[in-house]
């Protein structure tokens, strides 16, 4: 569909919603992977699809066509789609009682990071909550775990996939936020990694410092062996076998938001 009403311009968005949403469902912004690099938008999102099954209506937005994956520009027309969902739950998604998350897999987790963040900043209490999956937050590609990448042939992508996105300018906490000095009182945070993930370092760590800053932080650790590094287009010999805990895992982060909702 079309969200015609955006004020940065039409964007256009794919609707995952699952068989048992009921009235005032939460409504999830959900930002695609693929390094900084893949503008493809006719593609099936897995972890978008599991998000639904929870009771979600999760629009999966075409941020890359407007942006061509550039920062500031890719953040930019992110929260211009968040602000519309704030303020209208609008296009069909929702009503005024719906809780309103942003989520994003390895490139969309780190917008989705910079999206909380800025929510923080200019739109305080609209956010319930943002749900970061293997987010790419470490320009500087430092941590130990991101050894691994080579071996998944993605530590090359990622290099190309930092350098294209910063070609702007200067490093802004937004576009890396692992480097942002400041995260309290941003929405609280549902992340998930694998041990077997070369993001596994930069996630936990970036759920570290929410948790020092007193947000509410959620973490999940999937065991090696569950093909977790295809969901941003890893090689993997295993088949996937984490969409059901996804789901999960999600559904009990909705309860917590919704029965504490000074959470954040």
């Amino acid at each position: 569909m079309m969200l015609d009403k955006v004020a940065i311009g039409p964007v256009s968005a794919r609707i995952y919603q699952g068989a048992d949403y009921g009235k005032g469902p939460p409504i999830v912004l959900y930002l695609h992977g693929g390094a900084f690099l893949d503008s493809e938008t006719n593609v099936d999102r897995p972890v978008a699809m599991s998000l639904a099954k929870s009771g979600a209506i999760v629009a999966a937005v075409d941020y890359s066509s407007l942006s061509d994956n550039l920062f500031p520009k890719a953040l930019e027309v992110s929260f211009s789609v968040f602000s519309y969902l704030a303020n209208k739950r609008a296009a069909g998604l929702g009503d005024r009682k719906s809780l309103l998350f942003v989520a994003g897999e390895e490139a969309g987790g780190n917008i989705a990071a910079g999206v909380a963040l800025k929510a923080r900043d200019q739109l305080p209490d609209a956010l319930d909550g943002q749900v970061l999956i293997s987010p790419l937050l470490d320009p500087f590609m430092g941590t130990a775990s991101i050894r691994k990448a080579e071996a998944i042939g993605m530590r090359q992508r990622w290099t190309e996939g930092w350098s294209h996105y910063l070609s702007g300018g200067g490093c802004h906490p937004y576009a890396a936020p692992c480097l942002c000095s400041r995260l309290s009182g941003v929405a609280p945070a549902l992340i998930f990694t694998a041990e077997d993930d070369p993001l596994h370092d930069e996630t936990l760590g970036y759920g570290a410092r929410l948790k020092k800053a007193g947000v509410g932080v959620r973490q999940h650790v999937f065991p090696a062996g569950t093909g977790w590094p295809s969901i941003y287009g890893g090689k993997s010999g295993e088949a996937p076998d984490w969409q059901e805990h996804v789901s999960r895992h999600f559904g009990s982060f909705l309860q917590d938001v919704s029965v504490q909702p000074q959470l954040h």
